[in-house]
């Protein structure tokens, strides 16, 4: 029988986790707060934030 390989998620690289936090609040203040051209981008900036505590958890030493 094949073995199964089982999704066991794992904490997000300090510098990667640190980076998404600053992006991911950044983003909300810009869209309540204008912050110049960055408020124009706040869905883009949580977007990515979002998807790089994905990518942390998801896979081992990133």
């Amino acid at each position: 029988m094949t073995k199964r390989r089982e999704f066991l998620p794992s904490a997000p690289n300090k510098g990667i986790w640190i980076t998404a936090i600053i992006l991911g609040v950044l983003a909300i203040l810009a869209r309540f707060v204008p912050i110049g051209e960055l408020s124009q981008y706040h869905y883009w900036m949580l977007l990515i934030a979002f998807l790089l505590l994905a990518i942390g958890t998801a896979y081992r030493k990133v």
